[in-house]
């Protein structure tokens, strides 16, 4: 009886969701892409209660786009993960607070659409990455500034370890548009850390889908300075008032998605598929099946908050830097909390620390990501 409750209601709410696909408009906000930011709140905003955290992450792209797929290594006929959108047609965005609807976005049944965009500023693009940032920087900050200044710990779902944040206690500002600017770039600085953890989790053996590897997508060259404008595009709209409630955040993060993307001069999708079919065979190889680990050939290790996109050999354009804060009015950022990785009984391939993994810990297992990656990948591309 309850197996059938329970699938009447899916597929109640499957068709509940395929209905909903009517795009909202939304003012445009102006994304502040500054390389180096020194926003600051001209007040202390409204800000919703403590949220959930969000589900997951969004399913992203593995790179490449008309992708062939497999399952258990018997290649699937007639299917194809085309992967690439259009910056204009991007949908409605929803905080992450449901598996359902991730799942719905797998389904292609929903008003908000992720994929990979190319921009001859930012590079490669995903939309995907850009999102779950900006959320979870939002879901930090809610979290954060009611008890900034205080002595805690903030557990999260596993990641191979058991992610925790340990927030100091110290003196924070008296003023209260200061604490509330401090709190939101703690916030970014700490959810662009957990998008760090994802990428040397997913290397080291992470399956949020049992039977499915990821390590095709570690690491791949668009995915940290996507996670990097995130970060920042939560901070434009938090410390500007434009997130005092859930519902202004998702209507804001629409508003702001493509002004970040017309600064980085982002493509419509032929010219994207033009930039992948250049860079096949030395970034990704159009034969391999997802998920292949070595469909994906180029990948970047740089983990920094301070970074350059990667670009094709062929882009003419520069590059545009993109940073995080470190400090703000006298305050290190770093000092303020700590990113703890526990040990759990299901660490895949990673490596069991003595106490528990730390920041300053993902240097090394990065590069020997890195070392491994480099004796492994085939020798038959244009990159060799």
């Amino acid at each position: 009886m309850f197996k059938r409750f329970l699938f009447i209601n899916t597929i109640a709410f499957f068709l509940f969701i395929a209905g909903c696909t009517q795009v909202t408009p939304v003012n445009p906000i102006h994304a502040n892409l500054e390389s180096v930011t020194h926003e600051e709140a001209s007040q202390a905003w409204q800000t919703p209660p403590p949220l959930t955290a969000p589900n997951g992450l969004r399913p992203c792209c593995a790179f490449g786009y008309d992708l062939k797929v497999k399952a258990l290594e018997i290649p699937i006929p007639f299917y194809r993960i085309d992967n690439v959108v259009e910056a204009s047609a991007l949908g409605n965005h929803r905080y992450n607070d449901s598996f359902w609807l991730g799942t719905a976005a797998v389904l292609g049944i929903g008003s908000e659409k992720s994929g990979l965009i190319y921009s001859h500023k930012g590079g490669f693009l995903d939309i995907a990455h850009i999102r779950d940032t900006a959320d979870y920087t939002y879901y930090l900050f809610s979290h954060i500034y009611p008890k900034l200044g205080q002595e805690w710990t903030l557990t999260l779902s596993n990641e191979l370890a058991q992610r925790k944040i340990h927030f100091n206690a110290f003196t924070p500002p008296k003023n209260e548009a200061e604490r509330y600017t401090l709190s939101a770039y703690l916030a970014t600085r700490l959810g662009y850390r957990l998008a760090i953890w994802h990428e040397i989790a997913q290397w080291y053996g992470l399956r949020s889908v049992p039977g499915f590897p990821e390590g095709i997508s570690a690491f791949s060259p668009e995915d940290l300075y996507s996670n990097l404008i995130g970060a920042r595009l939560s901070l434009t709209l938090i410390l500007n008032g434009h997130a005092t409630s859930l519902e202004q955040y998702n209507q804001s993060m629409q508003g702001i998605i493509p002004s970040a993307l017309y600064q980085l001069e982002a493509q419509p999708r032929q010219l994207t598929q033009q930039w992948f079919d250049v860079i096949d065979g030395q970034w990704w190889d159009s034969q391999q099946r997802v998920p292949d680990k070595f469909l994906v050939l180029m990948r970047d290790y740089h983990i920094s908050d301070k970074r350059y996109p990667v670009l094709p050999f062929e882009e003419m354009a520069s590059p545009h830097y993109l940073t995080l804060p470190s400090a703000y009015s006298g305050y290190i950022l770093e000092q303020l909390a700590e990113f703890q990785l526990w040990p759990t009984n299901q660490m895949e391939d990673l490596p069991r620390p003595k106490t528990y993994w730390r920041e300053a810990d993902f240097t090394d297992l990065t590069e020997k990501a890195r070392e491994i990656d480099n004796k492994t990948r085939p020798k038959t591309t244009k990159i060799d």
